[in-house]
């Protein structure tokens, strides 16, 4: 009875430890696929921008850190629900996702991009090179409204639960034929086969596929950000007074906020995001 009751005194010491192990490290949700965001190699293991970013950034906070692979559509609910503490994973910082979440400061600028094969009738579209939709100034109305007429009749695709998705059913380019997928890869795969007439996505995601399948996508139209597309892409992560502010787990959320935040201070002043930037993207889009 006494070998008994050491050996389950035992595995709950065991237990305790390996609780306050895990509460300790960071767990950051990610993706895993969308390129060069965050993707696969070919065994299987976590790489990209952000993976790359993410084991930096948690060697500056001074703790240990896990990389956990969640489906997009999933991620939030999976912060909320306590899977991991933080979201790496492309995510761009919009008012409509801040009522549910909080966000670090920006490490990267994103702008989203409509995409079409070579020798589509709308590479010859004519707008400006770039529109910030947070101004809707004449020149911004006009080249929606060129958007609008180039895009009636077609299929658009992207992916799910997207700044994406959400900005082509918002109304801004018209009554638009949506089809959404559940990760790029599929988009970027039916762009390619013709079974979408154009797509929708962060430009980069389109020339790194580009580049790596040999495909002939090409960029059209203008430049999206501002607006649905939010301002640069950060670290998402719980509220605080999701668990009440004076909760330990509050404090922790809160905790966590001040320490990435400081983290993306100093990896962008020692330079790390800006060569990170250019290693993945081709060019610096670090913030």
């Amino acid at each position: 009875m006494n070998v008994i009751k050491k050996f389950s005194l035992s595995i709950l010491i065991t237990l305790f430890l390996s609780v306050s192990a895990n509460a300790d490290k960071i767990r950051i949700g990610t993706e895993g696929a969308y390129p060069p965001w965050n993707s696969k190699d070919a065994s299987g293991k976590l790489i990209g921008f952000e993976v790359e970013l993410a084991w930096t950034l948690c060697r500056y906070i001074g703790q240990q850190c896990e990389i956990v692979e969640q489906d997009w559509d999933g991620m939030i609910p999976a912060l909320i629900m306590r899977k991991f503490d933080a979201i790496m994973a492309g995510m761009s910082i919009t008012d409509e996702r801040k009522k549910a979440i909080n966000f670090s400061q920006g490490y990267a600028d994103e702008v989203a991009s409509l995409a079409v094969m070579k020798g589509s009738n709308l590479e010859g579209m004519q707008t400006s090179e770039g529109i910030n939709l947070t101004k809707k100034s004449g020149a911004v109305k006009k080249d929606l409204k060129t958007i609008t007429g180039a895009l009636a009749g077609k299929t658009v695709c992207v992916q799910t639960a997207t700044i994406h998705q959400n900005f082509l059913e918002s109304g801004d380019v018209g009554k638009v034929n949506v089809r959404t997928y559940k990760t790029q890869d599929e988009v970027n795969l039916d762009l390619a086969s013709g079974r979408c007439d154009v797509a929708l996505a962060a430009a980069v995601a389109f020339t790194d596929y580009a580049e790596k399948s040999g495909k002939p996508v090409v960029l059209v139209g203008p430049t999206f950000s501002g607006g649905a597309f939010g301002n640069g892409v950060g670290v998402g992560l719980r509220q605080a007074s999701q668990m009440g502010e004076d909760s330990a787990q509050g404090k922790r959320d809160a905790a966590l906020l001040k320490a990435f935040n400081k983290a993306i201070d100093q990896a962008r002043k020692d330079g790390v995001i800006s060569r990170l930037a250019i290693k993945h993207f081709g060019f610096d889009a670090s913030m």
